[in-house]
């Protein structure tokens, strides 16, 4: 499956960010990469990108609808590279890096990118991967470095011709991961990536004076495009962590020099940061916003922030919705806490039952949107399209959520992850959240198992903090005095750790249920 051929530049052709800011405010500062120490301004930025679009078009063949697939740790180069495709017409293709060498030869199969451009970390898996899908380019970044690719860009020269991409072209094939089966690679077009950024402005303040820091890995829709990308397309500056590590973090966001306004995380990398010797006398106070997605964020996280002067944010989104579907207010962080808040301002979000009629406030359905900001489909995957969208355009977020009095969505979990106990709908979200409510418990997950009695029960996974001294019992009682009976887990197993994927996101689904 190639990108179809697009006319010359319409009145719908995107614009190109980075050559926009260069011409008008070209010595304000683009990126800070924090493991190399580099700083490029947007002019240099957009020569960068220039030379690498003139690199990959002469060295490695790459044109229009080409897949160039980036297997890295958080790098600036990796920013440079997408919008080097932009300039070329070809599709960025950011790769999972925790993924197992045979899970990445199954996306390059699929996607069949014409180069792969690996930092030197990954130089064995990428040259393993090149051979067995025939790649037929493969070069390495370094992270400023001596490499093929600051080789390429110093040598390159010539002129770009318009590729003429349309708003309705695909810009970056995004990978799920897989957790239900083979992952399905997202398409996300222009389109979706101008609205993400129309709604970043609208609900979460980022403009030109955004100073976001990007430490999700940014081959997932939160670290390439909350708040990243709509940074570069307002003309803001982002600073690139490398890898996520909760003092680091604590010390970045505490230092008044970097002015940080933003950043996201999820829940996982909050209540790391929070258990920080330092946290306590931490100066947070000139952050704009931090948000928090992937899950809902427990009440005594919410708490926890703002006590020291910074309400989490509680977004929802999905790679398939650009990402932004839900925003809550920073100001209503405690007020609805545990809601995801309201749609963003150019989608549509309803709640269905299981035959696709809408529900009312209080009844748990299925999260349904539609919007520019959605996903036109799988890459590859027509049986997947014919599944995923309604008719008339709904997508089937696969989200249990439900709606209150007052129009405040609230995400109940996932449908995949709700179990039925003697006839009873479970969602492991609320047992979780109960559980947090207790001071000694850094994390918790509860799954559902069989049971001969029941069908379902659940089990609660806790990891505890240092020197607490829960056990089972006490957690179990603690439940019982705050939800109802059928939802009290049936066990507590008491773990070292979780585990989780590249973002902090728990993996239920790698928890035992025998």
């Amino acid at each position: 499956m190639s990108q179809p051929p697009s006319p010359s530049r319409h009145v719908e052709s995107p614009a190109d960010w980075i050559a926009h800011h260069a011409r008008y405010s070209p010595q304000r500062e683009a990126v800070h990469d924090l493991a190399s120490g580099r700083r490029f301004t947007y002019a240099q930025l957009d020569e960068r990108i220039s030379r690498a679009a003139l690199w990959m078009r002469d060295r490695l063949g790459v044109g229009r609808g080409d897949r160039v697939a980036v297997l890295s740790h958080n790098d600036s180069d990796v920013f440079e590279v997408q919008f080097a495709c932009q300039r070329l017409g070809a599709i960025f293709l950011p790769i999972n890096w925790r993924l197992a060498t045979p899970e990445i030869e199954f996306i390059c199969g699929d996607a069949e990118p014409r180069a792969l451009l690996y930092g030197v970390e990954f130089e064995a898996a990428a040259a393993q991967v090149a051979r067995t899908c025939a790649v037929e380019h493969a070069a390495a970044l370094a992270n400023g470095g001596s490499s093929e690719y600051e080789a390429g860009i110093a040598g390159a020269s010539g002129t770009l011709a318009d590729p003429g991409n349309g708003l309705g072209d695909t810009l970056t094939i995004m990978y799920t991961s897989g957790t239900t089966g083979r992952p399905k690679g997202a398409r996300n077009t222009y389109r979706m990536g101008l609205y993400n950024t129309l709604n970043s402005v609208v609900a979460c303040d980022v403009g030109p004076r955004t100073r976001n820091l990007v430490f999700l890995p940014t081959f997932h829709t939160g670290g390439l495009n909350v708040y990243a990308n709509p940074v570069f397309h307002t003309g803001g500056t982002n600073l690139v962590m490398r890898t996520f590590d909760p003092g680091h973090f604590l010390r970045i966001l505490s230092d008044r020099g970097a002015a940080l306004t933003h950043a996201l995380g999820v829940p996982t990398n909050f209540l790391m940061t929070a258990e920080e010797p330092g946290f306590a006398d931490a100066d947070l106070d000139h952050l704009v916003l931090l948000g928090v997605g992937g899950a809902p964020a427990p009440l005594a996280l919410l708490e926890r922030y703002a006590e020291k002067g910074v309400p989490l944010q509680q977004l929802w989104g999905m790679t398939e919705t650009g990402p932004l579907g839900l925003v809550l207010g920073a100001d209503q962080a405690l007020a609805k806490a545990g809601s995801s808040g309201l749609p963003v301002m150019y989608s549509e979000l309803e709640i269905v039952d299981d035959k696709g009629r809408p529900l009312g406030p209080e009844e748990t359905g299925e999260l349904m949107i539609r919007g520019p900001n959605v996903t036109p489909g799988y890459w590859n995957r027509p049986e997947a399209n014919r599944e995923a969208f309604t008719e008339d355009g709904w997508f089937h977020t696969g989200d249990a959520a439900r709606t209150d009095e007052d129009g405040y969505f609230y995400i109940v979990d996932r449908w995949k992850d709700m179990f039925i106990s003697g006839g009873e709908n479970v969602y492991p979200v609320e047992v979780e959240n109960a559980i947090y409510e207790l001071d000694g418990v850094l994390e918790n997950a509860v799954v559902g198992v069989p049971n001969m009695k029941w069908g379902e029960v659940g089990r609660a996974y806790v990891v505890l903090k240092d020197g607490s001294n829960l056990d089972g019992g006490a957690i179990l009682e603690h439940c019982r005095d705050r939800i109802a009976r059928y939802k009290v887990p049936k066990e507590v197993r008491l773990v070292d750790e979780l585990p989780h994927n590249a973002t902090g996101k728990i993996l239920k689904h790698e928890l035992p249920r025998d």
